[in-house]
């Protein structure tokens, strides 16, 4: 059940990320074609489609966390035993939930400070900017929490403890023989 709910709070955020992309494609596009066709533009387009940039970053970066798609390193990881790996991801994840801490703090306090401060074309709260890194702290610290519960609990099976893909071929590197034939020769240049 909690993981249909993740599942579907997911989906939300990927129509929000395309509902925003789509905004900022029509209006960087549309002051394109006004300033060169009719030399005007539209005066709130850099500014939104900025603050909209920011939302989809960090929405994405949500979506991100719970796919476990972020760049990850696992060469080590691969040639553990499953304890030892249980133990450097309970670690890797603490780790996650203090930068996490420290981006929601930071977020939160710019949020409060810029509270009253006025974007200087929409004369919008500046705390709208700030508030992508404090939904994204909150998002991402639960989705982490929830991670390392399943994995302090025994949830989490042997066979899923490297959570990164495709690093199956870098991990055999060593094993694998280059054939030196196949290779193309590299001749010296001739002058």
């Amino acid at each position: 059940m909690l993981n249909a709910l993740i599942d579907r709070c997911c989906r939300w955020i990927n129509v929000l990320i395309a509902l925003a992309l789509a905004v900022m494609v029509v209006m960087v596009f549309g002051n394109v074609v006004l300033r060169y066709a009719f030399n005007s533009g539209i005066a709130v387009s850099e500014e939104v489609s900025r603050w909209l940039f920011v939302w989809i970053t960090f929405l994405g970066a949500i979506v991100a966390v719970k796919e476990h798609g972020h760049l990850g390193t696992d060469l080590v990881l691969t040639k553990l035993p499953p304890i030892a790996q249980r133990v450097c991801l309970a670690i890797s994840h603490g780790l996650m939930l203090f930068c996490t801490w420290l981006l929601f703090s930071g977020a939160l306090s710019q949020a409060r400070i810029n509270w009253d401060v006025e974007a200087p074309v929409t004369g919008a709260s500046v705390a709208i900017f700030y508030a992508s890194g404090v939904v994204f702290a909150v998002a991402s610290g639960l989705l982490l929490l929830l991670n390392l519960w399943r994995l302090l609990s025994g949830q989490v099976p042997d066979d899923q403890l490297v959570q990164t893909s495709g690093s199956e071929d870098v991990a055999t590197l060593p094993d694998m023989q280059l054939d030196r034939a196949a290779l193309p020769s590299r001749k010296p240049p001739s002058h």
